[in-house]
């Protein structure tokens, strides 16, 4: 049977596509189907899918949906609905946290929830089979009006699973995208990926590096077929470091395959100067950490990270001195916050020196901790299931900040961003919107 992924763009920057597809589609590709993906960028009406759709003709289509893309999915899955009766599944994080919403609206007939190869394989060998939608029960995958199905033990261990379908992404460069690990250790509030552990238990799993050194030599040699080779790599785990042992493994490994260079995620908490140093030799050139405020009692209260801002700067001293580039990221308007914490984390950014930095209004996700402390401390407004994440506001009716409150600190940001990028490049790079940093670095690294 042939699936049809859309990938629902909410920005016109060069991003990778959504992760999830690209796993499944060689899950089921191993096992037979045939799959592809179709991008609805920001130009494409409905009547645009349609026509994709068509011109696919798949006998089922899937989503991969974040928060952030669940208002304009549901507005084209819909619209969908109203001229063609192909069936629809959602997965992904928003699905597999408010399930019942997702089902409820126009056009969506099953959601899988957490971990989806097993689950899919399932659904599309039963539609294959029956030319319907399944009536029994299928581990995690929930049907409109039902209670939550049991879940399937998770996939493990990872080297099973065949190498990420990279036609499914949208890389460029020669620049790869790579995952070594499922699953987050950490408490954070405000991360959904985090209560995947709650769901299962016990969900941490990362492939071997014989695993991860396999397919990068693949995509050196380009087994990948797309002709693009291998220039830069960005590690999309929550936290590459948490690990040292395999890190150091991974380092030693890479530097004798040739030391692709490579950016990836970290927490100061999980990395040391060796560490730091170890990678740098081994080919990383950059490394975006979450500080997320510069307030203690924010961090330690709201966020449940308990790391001090001497450790952060000491962190990033060190990083820079490995010779790697930092990015830091940045939340404003949080629950409990007042402009004294704004002003803390204003004044953290300048000790830290990051090399560039993100700053983003908080959303509360459903299924975070946070998302049931702001439905519970009634700052939730009525009908915040349709308001999107505003980069400049915050949907919440929060009791220490306004939202010129927040739009001030983050015009403040971008001040210092553009200023920054006048000083370090002669032109505001950041003015648009569409290339920072990181991406700068990127292009550098895969053109030479």
């Amino acid at each position: 049977m042939h699936v049809l992924f859309l990938e629902i763009q909410t920005e016109s920057t060069w991003s990778v596509a959504s992760i999830g597809p690209g796993f499944l589609a060689a899950y089921l590709r191993r096992h037979g189907h045939t799959v592809s993906i179709f991008t609805v960028t920001l130009d494409h009406t409905v009547d645009d899918v349609v026509a994709a759709v068509c011109q696919h003709a798949p006998g089922l289509i899937g989503l991969s949906l974040t928060t952030r893309q669940w208002l304009r999915a549901r507005g084209i899955v819909a619209g969908l609905r109203e001229q063609l009766d192909v069936p629809v599944i959602a997965g992904g994080l928003h699905p597999t946290f408010a399930p019942e919403q997702v089902l409820a609206a126009s056009g969506f007939d099953l959601v899988c929830l957490g971990e989806g190869e097993g689950a899919m394989l399932d659904v599309v060998a039963h539609i294959e089979e029956t030319s319907s939608l399944p009536t029994h029960d299928i581990d995690n995958i929930q049907r409109p009006g039902e209670p939550r199905p049991p879940l399937r033990p998770p996939l493990d261990p990872l080297d099973e699973l065949p190498f990420i379908a990279r036609d499914m992404l949208n890389e460029r460069y020669g620049v790869r995208h790579m995952i070594t690990q499922r699953g987050c250790p950490f408490p954070c509030t405000y991360c959904a990926a985090r209560m995947y552990n709650e769901m299962y238990s016990d969900y941490g799993r990362r492939r071997s590096n014989a695993s991860v050194s396999a397919e990068l030599t693949a995509l050196r040699s380009g087994a990948a077929g797309d002709g693009l080779g291998l220039s830069y790599i960005i590690f999309l785990d929550d936290t590459f470091t948490i690990n040292h042992k395999w890190v150091r493994r991974f380092c030693r490994i890479h530097t004798e395959n040739g030391a692709t260079p490579f950016s990836l995620h970290a927490r100061v908490e999980t990395v040391t100067q060796r560490m730091l140093g170890e990678l740098a030799a081994a080919g990383c050139k950059h490394i975006t950490y979450g500080v997320e405020s510069g307030s203690e009692r924010i961090r330690r209260e709201v966020m449940l990270r308990k790391v001090s801002n001497q450790r952060l700067i000491d962190v990033f001293r060190w990083t820079r001195e490995a010779g790697i580039i930092t990015t830091a990221n940045y939340m404003l308007g949080m629950p409990h916050e007042t402009r004294a914490d704004l002003e803390m984390t204003l004044a953290l950014h300048h000790e830290l020196q990051p090399h560039d930095f993100g700053y983003f209004v908080f959303y509360p996700y459903p299924g975070t901790p946070l998302f049931k402390t702001c439905r519970d401390l009634g700052i939730l407004p009525e009908g915040y299931e349709t308001m999107p994440a505003n980069h400049r506001q915050s949907i919440l009716n929060l009791r220490d900040l306004t939202n010129d409150d927040i739009g001030e600190f983050y015009d403040r940001f971008t001040a210092i961003r553009e200023a920054s990028y006048l000083e370090r490049y002669g032109s505001n790079l950041s003015a648009s919107g569409e290339q920072t940093v990181r991406d700068t670095y990127k292009h550098t690294a895969a053109t030479g």
